[in-house]
């Protein structure tokens, strides 16, 4: 008896122990949190640029207040034909959204094989070529990871501490826009965009501008757009390798070249040609994948057959999460791309799960967003190029220009889940006639006409005639 007091004192000691520990560290959080103004959102396009040989690489800034707040961050790399971005990796867990072009996307996960192999025999090359396989000509014999083909449409997960890099083998730029989730447990250092470069870097020159814009914004220096390799001893870098010294010289220098370079020669990589391939089974029912090396990375969001919401007068949606593409379970992530048809609308709801991040890739919309004390944060046209941010919790409202508005949103959940205002599955519907009576202070018939209005429709609303004199009005 006297043991098991004595236990449980002890217990109870430990229990305050850590609470009284954890009390600072909780109400600084909460402090923090309530001095994270989202109360005036804007939709920006990239704010930084860099100039390379091979292409631009373009980044939102990610001390904006609401992209702090989000705890996300966004960049564009414009890929221009036979270049290469520069093999790095990234401390946040990222998901690449191909906007235009085709090309190359290699993903280096740590302690994964080499099962891509070319032979150097003359029958193997035969046969290599009869199954579809490139291999560089007169090249020795080569072995690396899986090597992805990418095109228009395709969104790619990469996991944080993955390295990869990219290859434009097409007559036109390349273009990828990609979100990184700061937040997300994998990244356990600050919320700032950190990417580790395994080859190459800006020149000296670049790097004084660069530096200088990030600082004005009072971001850190830009240092780290300095290879990895920079940081180490010339000649331990080469024992380390077992290599020489001038070679050991080569992979720390920073080249004019900048982070995408321009290939001297057409680069092939060895990779099975589409038509040999067979077509991907769903994911099992358990979701499970054997290893993360053979995990799927890869999905094209563009298909109209695979749009899980569709209307002919409204346009569609297509939704990304871990139920179709198991790794983002281990991620927490997701996407969503959706087409609206001219002067559409996506309907009036909150986000219950996730922040937002919205790009526009094509067309116009007007956007409004509402916070939790009914003031408007939002109210803009948005445009190709745009982004912004969509709290959670934050009401929000999307209507298309004459044209047309296409945009890919990501998404800091797994699983997200959104509450609809209006329509078939609105919390109206959801809600006794007389609640709505009692609380908006009207009649039975206009309690009625609430619940029942667009009873035909979800997420996406065609135009109504009553509405088309104004969408000329404001997009002129």
């Amino acid at each position: 008896m006297a043991t098991k007091l004595v236990l449980a004192i002890l217990l109870c000691f430990a229990v305050s122990s850590l609470v009284s520990a954890q009390g600072p560290e909780r109400r600084r959080f909460r402090e923090e949190a309530q001095q994270c103004r989202l109360d005036r959102l804007q939709a920006r396009p990239p704010s930084r640029r860099i100039e390379s040989e091979g292409g631009i690489s373009e980044i939102w800034d990610e001390s904006e207040e609401e992209f702090q707040c989000a705890g996300v961050a966004a960049m564009r790399s414009i890929i221009r034909p036979n270049s290469l971005t520069v093999p790095m990796f990234q401390s946040s867990p990222m998901l690449i959204y191909v906007e235009q072009g085709e090309g190359f996307l290699g993903l280096n996960f740590p302690g994964c094989a080499e099962t891509y192999e070319a032979q150097s025999s003359q029958s193997s090359r035969r046969s290599s070529r009869r199954l579809g396989r490139r291999v560089g000509a007169g090249k020795e014999e080569d072995q690396h990871q899986k090597v992805r083909r990418v095109r228009r449409g395709d969104m790619i997960v990469v996991p944080a501490g993955t390295v990869k890099w990219c290859h434009n083998d097409g007559g036109q730029d390349l273009v990828l826009v990609s979100f990184l989730d700061l937040n997300n447990e994998d990244n356990q250092l600050d919320l700032r965009i950190r990417a580790s470069f395994l080859a190459g870097g800006l020149p000296r020159e670049a790097l004084r501008q660069f530096r200088g814009s990030r600082e004005s914004r009072g971001s850190r220096s830009s240092e780290d757009l300095v290879n990895i390799f920079f940081g180490f001893d010339q000649e331990l870098l080469a024992e380390a390798y077992n290599i020489p010294s001038d070679l050991a010289r080569k992979i720390q220098e920073q080249r004019s070249s900048g982070l995408i370079v321009k290939c001297e020669e057409d680069m092939s990589f060895l990779t099975p040609e589409e038509e040999e391939e067979e077509p991907s089974a769903s994911p099992s029912s358990n979701g499970l994948e054997e290893t993360i090396c053979t995990a799927r990375v890869q999905h094209n969001m563009n298909t109209q057959k695979e749009a899980d919401v569709y209307s002919r007068e409204s346009g569609r949606i297509n939704i990304l999460n871990r139920l179709k593409l198991p790794i983002l379970k281990y991620m927490d992530m997701s996407a969503e791309k959706g087409h609206l048809f001219p002067n559409a609308q996506y309907n009036l709801h909150w986000s219950m799960t996730d922040h937002r991040l919205v790009y526009v890739v094509e067309g116009e919309a007007e956007i409004q967003i509402s916070d939790d004390y009914g003031n408007q944060v939002l109210n803009e046209r948005v445009s190709k190029g745009n982004m912004f941010v969509i709290p959670q919790f934050y009401a929000s409202l999307a209507q298309a220009g004459p044209e047309g508005f296409e945009w890919v949103t990501f998404k800091t959940s797994k699983q997200p889940m959104k509450s609809p205002v209006v329509g078939y599955t609105s919390l109206f519907r959801a809600l006794p006639q007389q609640v709505l009576e009692q609380s908006f202070q009207i009649t039975a018939g206009e309690a009625q006409q609430l619940k029942q209005t667009r009873s035909r429709h979800t997420f996406l609303f065609p135009p109504s005639s009553s509405s088309s004199s104004s969408r000329r009005r404001r997009f002129p």
